[in-house]
């Protein structure tokens, strides 16, 4: 992960991203480079737009949160069973202290 932070880093610094200045980044941060990762990652950004990218992981988060929060009942669902079972867990082997919880 750390190679595609360094590659990040340079790119919101506006740094050409290379081998030479990927394996700086993470020397300087004490990670021990593997050449051929940092080789992969910068021929993998070749054809890459970093900027859109990263406008558009940033944005995706943000999108689901709404949807997840007040979205159809069918994606709320799921995750209210997943909660109904842990509370149902918890108070299994301890009965008689929910009572002073609530």
């Amino acid at each position: 992960m750390e190679y595609v932070y360094a590659a990040m880093l340079l790119h919101s610094a506006g740094k050409e991203i290379d081998d030479k200045a990927v394996t700086a980044v993470l020397t300087a941060a004490g990670v021990d480079v593997d050449g051929a990762r940092v080789k992969a990652l910068v021929s993998s950004l070749g054809s890459v737009d970093i900027g859109e990218a990263m406008a558009t992981a940033v944005a995706a988060p943000v999108a689901a949160a709404p949807a997840a929060a007040g979205g159809s009942s069918a994606e709320a669902a799921p995750a209210e069973a997943v909660v109904e079972e842990e509370e149902e867990d918890d108070g299994a082997g301890f009965e008689g202290l929910g009572s002073l919880f609530g």
